[in-house]
């Protein structure tokens, strides 16, 4: 009987050490990219996903591709002469795919930026939400927070990068819906402060509303300013510890010692 209890307790043991190595208790980068795969085949199935609806081709594998050479090429073309710029015509000249077979897939610049704000958004949505199912105290919530978007914004760059540029041109529907994703984001960040507050864990008596759309914005500087981060050849968890330590001060909060002796 007592070997049995120990070997429950060891077996308890080692699955909570095995809990330790992946996200969201574990904040490195490997451990995200092994949670979340968010680009190559992965990414454009779940384009397909999102945008498959309001598409002519349903066969997977040729739509998979020519999806691929679509957002690709569109993201090339905003940043070089932007999108409001761009024609349908130089899409499918910088594709190779005919405008024919470009309808088929999109039916207006207007349905290729809200394919392209509608996949951000869902990816946003589901790597947060996915956060407040675990059971994670304010701090490590908040620490989640925190890298989990620099992550993402890391690997969908030019997804961030496109939303955020060429907002202006969007549809009035389409600019609700990116504004809303923001200020989503910002409640999340309002509702971990809080919760640490009524915990102990944080002392802050400042506006909390300013403070998540501030932190807001220090994240935001990882894709907007990406030139000057890879010209000071700041590492990207290197900024992530910036940002939460810079916040994690502002709310009179301290990391573990377990943690400060890792670092």
């Amino acid at each position: 009987m007592e070997n049995a209890s120990t070997d429950r307790s060891t077996d308890l043991e080692a699955l909570e050490q095995s809990l330790r190595q992946e996200w969201p208790y574990n904040t490195s980068l490997a451990a995200f990219r092994r949670a979340w795969t968010l680009e190559g085949p992965q990414l454009w199935q779940r384009v397909y996903d999102v945008h498959g609806d309001r598409m002519q081709i349903k066969t997977l594998g040729p739509a998979l591709r020519n999806l691929e050479k679509i957002f690709n090429c569109t993201f090339r073309l905003a940043n070089t002469k932007g999108f409001q710029a761009m024609s349908l015509r130089d899409l499918s000249r910088e594709t190779g795919i005919s405008m024919g077979g470009l309808y088929a897939y999109i039916g207006s610049k207007h349905d290729l930026a809200s394919a392209i704000e509608a996949v951000l958004r869902d990816v946003i949505d589901e790597v947060m939400s996915d956060l407040f199912r675990h059971a994670l105290g304010p701090y490590d919530r908040l620490k989640a927070i925190i890298y989990g978007d620099i992550y993402m914004n890391d690997v969908m760059h030019s997804w961030y990068y496109f939303c955020y540029l060429e907002a202006k041109g969007l549809t009035r529907e389409q600019r609700d819906s990116a504004m809303q994703l923001e200020l989503r984001f910002d409640e999340r960040l309002r509702d971990t402060f809080t919760e640490g507050m009524e915990a102990g864990v944080f002392r802050y008596d400042g506006d909390i509303d300013l403070l998540a759309t501030n932190t807001t914005a220090m994240l935001q500087q990882w894709y907007l300013k990406r030139w000057k981060f890879q010209l000071k050849a700041t590492s990207i968890e290197t900024y992530a510890d910036f940002v939460f330590d810079s916040v994690l001060r502002i709310l009179g909060g301290h990391r573990p010692q377990s943690e400060r002796a890792a670092d």
